[in-house]
């Protein structure tokens, strides 16, 4: 039985610069160009965030309406997934695009170390982002950065604050958070499966991390991350010419290991999302 591989690109993120390689997408219309290339290379599903006129992060909701609007019109049937991460605002601002209804939207569940600040997720505002998330129909993926997060996000299901099944990404190789090791990587996968049978999980590598979780996730049965929020090279001294660049290494990775790479349509039916009426 064949057992589709969904592949995110997250095209952009909060840090990464045209300093760091000129190819990062920025403005508005190079996200949406960069999306359309990754969308045909593979990916089902594009990770979200904007940036203002400075190139600085934000979470205002008329970039991401824009952005929107752009993937729909010219990656019909992609999942759009918007990010309430904190890099790109405070308190309920990180949820402010969640009434444009996107398919998916990030959800960091608890706090932990970033190389050189705390990723600060209070209980308060993650309750409040996942009943933004129930009200609007909009479905998480749990961004786990540490082991209490994937056991909070089971108890959030359980409890009714999080609709199952879970969707559960598992952040590897941040400094002071979750290393890419393969030990810990399988304990987190036994760990989901026991706390939440039903959950379906993805994983993301940062940096050099990146290939090597990407190798692990279609290995292992799971669904992957790639793109230029994490990381910007193909290689120690090369860096990638493009989001989709990084989609095909994904690809042929899913290859290796007689993954077929899962269709929008594969990867909503997967997911339970509702398929877009302009698809």
């Amino acid at each position: 039985m064949s057992n589709p591989c969904i592949i995110c690109v997250a095209i952009t993120g909060s840090l990464p610069t045209k300093e760091n390689n000129p190819a990062v997408p920025i403005t508005i219309a190079e996200q949406i160009e960069s999306t359309h290339e990754s969308f045909e290379a593979g990916a089902s599903i594009v990770h979200c965030h904007v940036r203002d006129d400075e190139g600085r992060p934000t979470s205002d909701p008329q970039r991401f309406a824009r952005l929107k609007e752009g993937i729909e019109k010219f990656c019909p049937g992609m999942i759009v997934q918007l990010s309430t991460g904190g890099r790109s605002g405070a308190g309920t601002a990180r949820g402010g695009m969640l009434p444009l209804r996107p398919d998916m939207a990030s959800l960091s569940v608890g706090s932990n170390n970033f190389p050189n600040r705390v990723y600060e997720n209070p209980p308060g505002l993650v309750d409040w982002l996942a009943g933004e998330m129930l009200k609007f129909d909009v479905k998480p993926e749990i961004e786990a950065f540490d082991l209490s997060h994937i056991i909070q996000a089971a108890t959030m299901q359980k409890d009714g604050r999080l609709k199952g099944p879970l969707y559960v990404q598992f952040v590897m190789g941040v400094k002071n958070a979750m290393p890419a090791d393969e030990r810990v990587f399988d304990f987190y996968i036994e760990t989901l499966k026991r706390y939440a049978p039903d959950a379906i999980w993805c994983a993301a590598g940062i940096g050099s991390a990146q290939i090597v979780v990407n190798e692990w996730c279609a290995a292992k049965g799971g669904h992957t991350r790639t793109g230029m929020e994490d990381n910007v090279r193909l290689g120690k001294s090369e860096l990638t010419p493009s989001n989709a660049a990084l989609v095909k290494r994904a690809v042929g990775m899913c290859g290796k290991y007689n993954r077929p790479v899962a269709t929008w349509k594969q990867a909503r039916a997967i997911l339970a999302l509702r398929t877009p009426a302009f698809a």
